[in-house]
C-alpha cells in the first residue's frame, strides 16, 4: 500500500519561528488577560468558586450570631417598618444578653411616623389642629429619640451607606469614629461623593457607625466586599469591621503589608485586602451555617441569652420583603444580615482568601510556560492523539499547581487564562498540522502522479522507438478518450465507473494501447505494404503483449494499481461491439469501457491520418466511414458520445497534428 512519508521534525528558521509566534500569542494573551472582562475572566470566577466549594468548612460559624427580623417575627410583631420603640426594646433585649458588640445592619433614614410628636406635628400642619395625648411616660412621645438613647446607652454600631451614582446635599461629612492609619499610599479606595446616613437625631447619638455597602461582580455573584471607602478624604470601615473593632476595643486600624501584598491589622487580626479595600469572602457554605436567633424569640424572652453572649451579634432583616439578599456561590439568596456574620467569622477565623498584586505577572509568566510547552509538543509529538495528551497533561499540571496554591495559602492565581491559551495553541497547532501535512500529502501524491505520468510515457516511448511515427497518434487518442469519456458523464452514462479519477487514469493510460508492438518483429511492423494472413495473425498479438508487459510491470506495485486500466485497454481496444474482435472476441458490455473508448478514438485517428497504405480521409468521409460500423465495431453510446463532442475533437486533431508526411498507424 502506498503511504506518505512522515514529514520530518522542524528545525532551524521553522523552529524559532514557531517558538516566536507561540510565545508572541501567550504574551499577548497574558497581558490581555490582566482586563477584568470577557471570557478570560469568567473562567478565572468558575475557578475560585470552584475552590471556594471544596474548601469550604462547612461548619457553623462560633463567633458571631444575627438577630434576625425575619418574616416569622414580622408576622407575629407586624410589618416592617417597626416603630422605632419596638426596635429599641429589641436592642435592649439583645445588648442584656451582654454580646461582645452589636452592629445594626439597618439604616433609619427617615424619622419615625408613629411617634406620638411626629403624628402631632402632622396634624398641626396639615389640619392646623393642636392634639395633645394625656399619660405618657416622659421620653415615649419621642420615638426616634428614645432608640437613640438606647442606641447610645449600648453602645450600638450603627450604619450609613455611601453613595457613588451623587454627592449628597447638602455635603456633611459623618464623624468618623476609627481612624484607619498606616502605609495608606498601598491603596486606592474607591472615593464616595455622597452618603446617606440615619437621621440626625440618631446618627448625632451613635458612638460608633460602619458602613453597609456591597459589591456585586460582573456577574451578579458576591464575592468581595468593601472594607474600607474613602469620603471626603476620610477612610470608614465596613460596618462588619468596624463591629469588630469595638467587639475587640480598638479604635483604630493600621494598613501594612505582607509579602502577599496589603493587610489591614486590628488588634490581634490580620485582613488581607486588595488595593481598593476588598477582602475576599470565603464562605463556611449555606447561610444556615451562620447562627440566627428570631426577633421575635428576643422579643418574648424565648432563647437563650448564653447563645449571644460574648459574641458579636448583627441585628437586622433577611426578610424577602426588605430584598436584602445576594446571589453567592452557595446560595442565590443570601442575606445580607449574614454577609455581615461571613466576613466577621472570616476576621475571626483568619479564614480570607487572597488576590495577590503580582498574580497579573504570575498569570502571564505560566501563560507563557504554557505557549513555550506547546510550542514544544508540537515539534516533538507525532499524531493529534498525543499532542491532545501533552497538552492535557501541561493543562492538568497548572490546574493542580493553582490548586494547591490556594489549598496551602488561600491565595488564588487563576489557571483559566492559561488553559484558555492552551486549548487556543492546541487548536492552532493542530489546525496547521493537518495543513502542512495536508500540503506534503498533496506534494507527495503530485510527485507520484508525475512519476506515474513519466511511467506511462516512458513505456509509451518504448512502442514509439519500433513504431517512430505514432508519437502525434498517441497525444491524440489521448485527448480523444477523455473528451469522450467526459461526455458520457455528463450525459449521465457510466456514472459509477467514469470518476473524475477514473476519467484521469484513463487519460495516463492511454498512451499504452500500443506498447505490444514491442513484441511484434520490424519486418511485420514496418512493412510498407499490405500484410499477409499469416502476418496479420502476428501482428494482432500485440494487444495480448501489451497486456503482458503491463501486467507483468503492475504485479510490482502495492495497492491501488494505476496500471490496471493500461492493461485492459491494451488487450481490448481491438475488440469489436458484436464479438468479431480480437483477442479474445469479446461482445457488447463484456468488453471494458476503456477499450470501447479506446476503439473509437483509435480507428478515428487511423482514418483522418496519412499511412503507407492509404492517404489521410477528410474527416467527413471519416465519420461516414465509422457511423456504418456503429453497432458493429462500435459500442453505440460511446459512438453518440463521440459525435456529440465533434468540434473538441476536430480541435485537438488540430492541435497535435503530424509533423512528418507518412504515419504507420495500426492494421
Amino acid at each position: 500500500m502506498l503511504r506518505v512519508p512522515l514529514s520530518r521534525r522542524p528545525t532551524g528558521i521553522w523552529l524559532y519561528g514557531l517558538l516566536s509566534l507561540a510565545l508572541g500569542l501567550s504574551l499577548t494573551w497574558g497581558l490581555a488577560s490582566r482586563v477584568e472582562i470577557g471570557l478570560p475572566h469568567t473562567v478565572a470566577n468558575l475557578f475560585l468558586d470552584s475552590y471556594l466549594r471544596i474548601t469550604a468548612s462547612g461548619k457553623p460559624a462560633q463567633g458571631v450570631v444575627v438577630v434576625d427580623v425575619d418574616d416569622v417575627s414580622l408576622a407575629a410583631a407586624g410589618q416592617w417598618p417597626w416603630p422605632r420603640y419596638r426596635m429599641a426594646a429589641l436592642i435592649e433585649a439583645v445588648a442584656a444578653a451582654k454580646p461582645a458588640a452589636i452592629g445594626l445592619d439597618i439604616l433609619f433614614s427617615e424619622p419615625d411616623r408613629t411617634s406620638l410628636d411626629n403624628i402631632r406635628k402632622s396634624f398641626k400642619q396639615d389640619l392646623g389642629l393642636d392634639i395633645t395625648f394625656g399619660g405618657i411616660p416622659s421620653g415615649v412621645a419621642d420615638n426616634d429619640g428614645y432608640l437613640a438613647q438606647v442606641l447610645f446607652d449600648t453602645e450600638v454600631v450603627g450604619a450609613r451607606y455611601f453613595y457613588f451614582d451623587h454627592i449628597s446635599k447638602p455635603a456633611t461629612r459623618p464623624r468618623a469614629e476609627f481612624r484607619i492609619g498606616g502605609k495608606l499610599d498601598l491603596l486606592a479606595l474607591n472615593d464616595a461623593p455622597g452618603v446617606l446616613n440615619n437621621t440626625e437625631q440618631i446618627a448625632s447619638r451613635l458612638r460608633y457607625s460602619g458602613f453597609l455597602n456591597s459589591q456585586r461582580d460582573s456577574d451578579g455573584m458576591l464575592r468581595r466586599l468593601p472594607l474600607l471607602i474613602k469620603h471626603q478624604g476620610i477612610i470608614y470601615p465596613h460596618l462588619s469591621l468596624a463591629t469588630l473593632m469595638r467587639a475587640s476595643r480598638v479604635d483604630s486600624a493600621t494598613i501594612d503589608e505582607d509579602r502577599f501584598g496589603a493587610v489591614i491589622r486590628v488588634g490581634r487580626y490580620t485582613i488581607p485586602i486588595d488595593e481598593k479595600g476588598f477582602a475576599l469572602l470565603r464562605f463556611n457554605g449555606k447561610p444556615e451555617l451562620y447562627p440566627a436567633i428570631p426577633a421575635v424569640d428576643v422579643l418574648n424572652g424565648s432563647f437563650d441569652a448564653a447563645d449571644l453572649r460574648g459574641k458579636i451579634v448583627f441585628v437586622g432583616s433577611s426578610a424577602a420583603a426588605l430584598n436584602d439578599l445576594h446571589a453567592t456561590i452557595f446560595d442565590l439568596q443570601f442575606p445580607g444580615l449574614k454577609i455581615q456574620a461571613v466576613t466577621v467569622d472570616d476576621i475571626l477565623r483568619g479564614n480570607f482568601a487572597r488576590e495577590v498584586p503580582w498574580s497579573g505577572n504570575a498569570v502571564l509568566l505560566v501563560c507563557l510556560l504554557v505557549g513555550l510547552s506547546a510550542a514544544l509538543l508540537f515539534l516533538w509529538l507525532r499524531g493529534a492523539a498525543w499532542l491532545f495528551l501533552g497538552t492535557g497533561a501541561v493543562m492538568a499540571l497548572v490546574v493542580a499547581a493553582s490548586a494547591w496554591l490556594f489549598q496551602s495559602t488561600g491565595i488564588f492565581i487563576s489557571p483559566g487564562s492559561p488553559l484558555l491559551l492552551g486549548a487556543m495553541l492546541f487548536t492552532i497547532f493542530t489546525t496547521a498540522r493537518y495543513m502542512v501535512e495536508k500540503r506534503q500529502s498533496f506534494e507527495w501524491f503530485r510527485k507520484l502522479a508525475n512519476a506515474r505520468q513519466v511511467t506511462m510515457e516512458s513505456m509509451a516511448a518504448i512502442a514509439e522507438t519500433r513504431d517512430p511515427e505514432t508519437g502525434a497518434h498517441i497525444k491524440r487518442t489521448q485527448h480523444y478518450v477523455r473528451a469522450i469519456a467526459q461526455r458520457l458523464r455528463d450525459t449521465g452514462q457510466q456514472l459509477q465507473t467514469l470518476t473524475p479519477e477514473y476519467i484521469d487514469l484513463l487519460f495516463v493510460s492511454a498512451p499504452l494501447h500500443d506498447i505490444g508492438k514491442v513484441g511484434v518483429p520490424d519486418h511485420i511492423l514496418l512493412k510498407p505494404g499490405k500484410l499477409t494472413d499469416d502476418e496479420f495473425v502476428l501482428m494482432k498479438k500485440h494487444a495480448e503483449y501489451g497486456r503482458d508487459i503491463i501486467q507483468s510491470t503492475a504485479q510490482k506495485i502495492e495497492g491501488d494499481n494505476f496500471l490496471q486500466i493500461a492493461g485492459e485497454i491494451a488487450a481490448t481496444h481491438h475488440e469489436k461491439w458484436d464479438g468479431s474482435g480480437y483477442p479474445l472476441g469479446l461482445a457488447g458490455e463484456a468488453i471494458p469501457i476503456s477499450g470501447r473508448i479506446m476503439a473509437v478514438a483509435d480507428v478515428y485517428d487511423a482514418l483522418i491520418s496519412r499511412r503507407c497504405y492509404k492517404p489521410p480521409f477528410p474527416h467527413g468521409e471519416s465519420l461516414e466511414i465509422m457511423r456504418k460500423s456503429r453497432g458493429v465495431i462500435f459500442d453505440p453510446a460511446v459512438f453518440d458520445a463521440f459525435l456529440s463532442v465533434e468540434p473538441r475533437i476536430l480541435e485537438i486533431a488540430a492541435r497535435f497534428k503530424d509533423e512528418s508526411e507518412m504515419i504507420l498507424g495500426d492494421r
